[in-house]
């Protein structure tokens, strides 16, 4: 199992520094990669908890996000590069990239450039966003209806433009001639794209049949849920009779993570439920079964209060050198 650092950019407050510090650690212990968070908008709505949809359209949670609209967090995507500059070994990544809020031409060059920043350590995270509010924001309201189509297309623009040296597009929403983005990645034939599953298996493994997905990402999900989309993401491939398996992926979940002195309670509530969120022993218990249920990264995602990025750190410590030997031998 590796492991990866979801980056708390996140939250009412955080400091660079603090960013910095956790990206650091998460080099020095060997991580396999660390993810920013995709946020363009917090709307004054969700401090009332009056968004239209629950927070990532997931059913339990509320119509609000865990920030203030007036809290001072960091975009995802500018400290892409900064990642790639401070680091050498870990991969980078964001997830997941909201594709309506980009034009895919420009985001596929950008996100070429960004691999040769980085020596070839992109990873790259799509998914189609989920807030209208935010889609406003960005002044992509008229995308929201077709988000999904949006991200299709996107994808095929990307792999297009890595893969050819001139490329030519006429789309739904992109439509231009022959044309070079400049540099190819330095990743052939091209950087892993992972794809964020919260909804439909049957949709993951159409794109992931059709285009050659690397990875899967979905949210707070349990082993038994995991279990749930590998089997039913094997069953819509083998219906394609496409040559991919379910072990060919990287599969992933963005999991809140915190070590806690006193146990907490593991009683299943959704996405809800503390998985990662318990003592060493609970927490070892759960990487164990999410071993066998075949999560093969989970995304480490500090929480979005109340935990200082000091502990966070002396978390991560304690994970790598006391949890993971006794996960790993089991």
């Amino acid at each position: 199992m590796k492991l990866a650092l979801y980056l708390p950019n996140f939250r009412d407050h955080v400091t660079v520094k603090e960013l910095e510090d956790l990206t650091s650690l998460a080099e020095e212990l060997d991580f396999d990669s660390v993810w920013t968070l995709d946020r363009i908008v917090v709307p004054e709505a969700s401090d009332r908890q009056e968004l239209r949809y629950s927070f990532g359209m997931i059913d339990g949670f509320p119509t609000a996000l865990p920030v203030s609209s007036r809290g001072q967090w960091y975009q995802g995507w500018p400290l892409i590069p900064w990642l790639a500059a401070k680091t050498t070994k870990v991969r980078i990544g964001m997830s997941i990239t909201d594709t309506p809020y980009r034009s895919p031409g420009v985001l596929a060059a950008e996100l070429a450039t960004v691999d040769h920043l980085s020596n070839g350590r992109l990873n790259v995270g799509l998914g189609s966003g989920w807030m209208p509010e935010e889609f406003a924001a960005a002044s992509a309201s008229h995308i929201f209806p077709r988000r999904h189509a949006h991200l299709r297309e996107t994808i095929e623009i990307m792999q297009g433009i890595w893969t050819n040296d001139l490329f030519e597009y006429h789309g739904e929403f992109a439509d231009f001639d022959n044309c070079g983005f400049g540099c190819k990645p330095v990743q052939q034939p091209h950087p892993p794209i992972f794809f964020s599953g919260l909804k439909d298996p049957a949709r993951s493994a159409r794109r992931i049949s059709k285009y050659g997905l690397s990875g899967w990402i979905g949210i707070q999900d349990s082993p038994e849920e995991l279990k749930q989309w590998r089997t039913a993401i094997q069953r819509e491939l083998e219906k394609l009779e496409s040559p991919r398996s379910i072990d060919d992926l990287e599969i992933c979940s963005m999991i809140w993570f915190v070590i806690t002195d006193q146990e907490t309670d593991q009683t299943p509530m959704g996405k809800g439920t503390n998985l990662l969120a318990g003592t060493a022993a609970q927490i070892t218990d759960r990487l164990k079964r999410y071993k066998e249920a075949g999560l093969t990264m989970p995304l480490l995602w500090p929480p979005f209060q109340d935990v200082p990025v000091a502990k966070t750190l002396d978390d991560l410590k304690r994970l790598k050198e006391e949890i993971m030997p006794k996960v790993e031998a089991a």
